[in-house]
């Protein structure tokens, strides 16, 4: 009989066909398979290579997708996707009507809980658990996390709910790829952990318990004996105060481990919790040795690996960029400045500031919530904390924004990153609702800079705003202003003209500010940098109503809230009636796509906003 390929694998169900012994050459086959892909795509790399047995061995052992696999925030399920029939469909991972990075409950049945932020896998599997329990059915519900998403508050609020209801089924499975709290693995780890997972182990267990209850002391002896040996063994005790039977540590890359133990406690039922241990980027020596440059890489060659960019002519550099060398200037005039991120260090732009200022840097881990209270608390001291965060994240940190940061004026500073689209990641990291969901806020000043010079101008504004303050910035390059170095800053809530036009006014917030100077200068437009969403220039816009027939609003964030709708309540307290035209994302999920793809689908590159506002102008002020 032929070997088995990867090309042979059309679902999950041909791959519990298979015998045991061929998993390990299509693991090896899958593994080539993402490498090549991702290279081809770009995309997550070193954490796919590293779950690729993890991910075999679960779809061999469990019944999905009447199983219930969840993986927590998604960024490690290529390997999934392939061997759940969209192998063919890897080339078009990430790309504008290709599939997602991350699960998605509409593009497959095995998808069973959308995911990309993190921490989110324990709750949505327990959800599950208890719906089928009241149902009747008897199906397993597992949740893959990694260590670092084991941070969040949120795991253990839904580690703490799992321990007190009964009859579900739930296995949660802790990827650790960093061996931060495991001991060595061994053939002895091995050996135990499928023995305390085997049902006679249990059963000795429930027969010794039994007995003993009529002897108490020596119950007791047995529990502190069984917890201590534990406690030696791995760190099993947490878990197991919330109601759990661990089960680990044992080697992820060991099929021969894996499968017998997953088969134990699939047999078991109830509340597990198993603890593997992988190697990202395994299997791809590049990657191993330097798992995060492999992170999130673009198109490489596999044979070469990631090179330097080549130097270009004239290079422009990111927001992030301007950020990064801001904050290290700032900090090293002012002591009292100190840098806080939720696991963004690299994307944040805070790897020099770390180098610099290690005892002003606080990398909190995958807590977002934990972050902007820990910055409140230094403001609280005489501190000038900086909150570097992605737009998206700060969502999830909503409460503490206005509880501990806003309703208490601290002056804490919030540095938004990726705002508005994001390009491959798509509706899941977009972040294009902090200037609706911010603007109800007191107390809290928005700033949106038009370019890099700006948001060196704005950090700067808003540092020394004696209150909370935020700066919006996309993800990528500007138009490549040239960044003046130093500490300048500009008025609070004050916008600045930028070109001198007739008829028509366009109030830009951000950097679409340059498309619309291009459809400008073709119809002779008035712009404004609006500079700041709240507090917002009452006296430009009425200046604006005062001195042309229409008005049209530009930002890159949500129509519904957003800054348009800040300028047309200014507007209507005024008892101003210019047509007024809001350009901004419609009220609709967005897939991945390119920035300028996104863009020029909802009508915000320079020929879209050309269009709109022609066609608004031949409806509403010239008809």
């Amino acid at each position: 009989m032929a070997s088995v390929t990867l090309q042979d694998i059309q679902s999950p169900q041909d791959l519990r066909a298979l015998k045991r012994s061929d998993l390990n050459a299509l693991a090896h086959e899958l593994r080539e398979f993402v490498l090549q892909s991702v290279a081809q795509t770009g995309g997550h790399l070193s954490s796919n290579l590293g779950v690729v047995e993890l991910t075999l061995a679960l779809h061999y052992v469990f019944e999905t997708p009447n199983d219930r696999l969840i993986w927590d925030v998604g960024h490690q399920s290529y390997p999934h996707k392939i061997l759940t029939g969209r192998r063919d469909e890897m080339s078009g991972l990430r790309k504008k009507g290709g599939i997602s990075g991350f699960p998605k409950r509409s593009e497959s049945e095995f998808d069973d809980f959308g995911t990309a932020h993190s921490s989110t896998s324990i709750s949505a599997a327990l959800g599950m658990a208890v719906a089928a329990r009241n149902a009747g059915i008897d199906r397993q519900h597992l949740a893959v996390i990694g260590d670092g998403a084991m941070t969040a508050g949120m795991v253990f609020e839904a580690l703490n709910n799992a321990g007190v209801i009964p009859g579900v089924n739930l296995l949660v499975i802790l990827n650790d790829n960093d061996m931060s709290i495991s001991p060595p693995v061994g053939a002895l780890n091995h050996y135990l952990a499928r023995l305390l997972s085997g049902r006679f182990y249990a059963a000795a267990k429930d027969v010794g318990r039994a007995f003993l209850q009529h002897v108490p002391p020596v119950l007791e002896l047995a529990r502190r004996f069984e917890g201590h040996a534990k406690g030696v063994l791995a760190p099993a005790t947490l878990f197991e105060e919330f109601g759990f039977n661990y089960v680990g540590p044992i080697d992820g890359h060991d099929l021969n481990s894996l499968i017998p133990t997953l088969e134990n406690l699939r047999e078991r039922g109830g509340l597990q919790f198993l603890h593997v241990v992988t190697k990202k980027g395994q299997g791809y020596k590049l990657a191993e040795a330097d798992p995060v440059l492999y992170h999130g890489p673009g198109s490489f060659d596999p044979a070469v690996g990631i090179q330097p960019a080549k130097p270009q002519p004239v290079k422009k550099i990111s927001f992030t960029q301007v950020f990064g060398q801001w904050i290290c200037d700032r900090a090293s005039k002012d002591s009292r400045l100190h840098g806080i991120t939720p696991a963004m260090r690299e994307g944040s732009g805070l790897v020099e500031f770390e180098q610099r200022f290690p005892s002003r840097y606080f990398d909190v881990g995958i807590a977002e919530q934990h972050a902007v209270t820990f910055a409140a608390g230094l403001a609280c001291e005489d501190k000038k904390p900086v909150v570097a965060i992605y737009s998206t994240f700060l969502q999830r940190a909503y409460d503490q924004l206005i509880h501990d940061v806003a309703l208490q004026n601290l002056d804490v500073t919030f540095a938004l990153d990726r705002a508005g689209y994001v390009g491959a990641d798509g509706a899941t990291h977009a972040g294009n609702y902090d200037i609706a969901f911010m603007r109800c806020v007191p107390n809290l000043v928005i700033s949106t800079p038009s370019d890099e010079n700006e948001a060196r101008l704005l950090l700067n504004t808003c540092y020394e705003y004696p209150g909370p303050a935020s700066v919006r910035y996309p993800r990528g390059a500007g138009v490549g202003a040239l960044v003046t170095a130093g500490f300048d800053t500009v008025p609070v809530g004050k916008a600045v003209v930028r070109r001198n036009g007739h008829t028509v006014a366009i109030l830009c917030f951000g950097t679409l500010m340059h498309e619309a100077l291009k459809v400008a200068e073709k119809i002779d437009a008035t712009v404004v940098d609006m500079r700041f969403v709240k507090p917002i220039d009452v006296e430009m816009i009425e200046q604006m109503a005062d001195s042309h027939q229409a008005i049209v609003t530009i930002e890159d964030g949500a129509r519904m809230g957003g800054a348009g709708a800040a300028v047309l309540e200014e507007l209507s307290a005024m008892q101003k009636h210019n047509p007024t035209l809001l350009l901004a994302y419609p009220d609709v999920f967005l897939d991945h796509g390119e920035q300028k793809q996104l863009h020029a689908m909802v009508g915000l590159d320079s020929e879209g906003i050309e269009r709109s506002i022609n066609e608004f102008l031949a409806t509403r002020v010239h008809a």
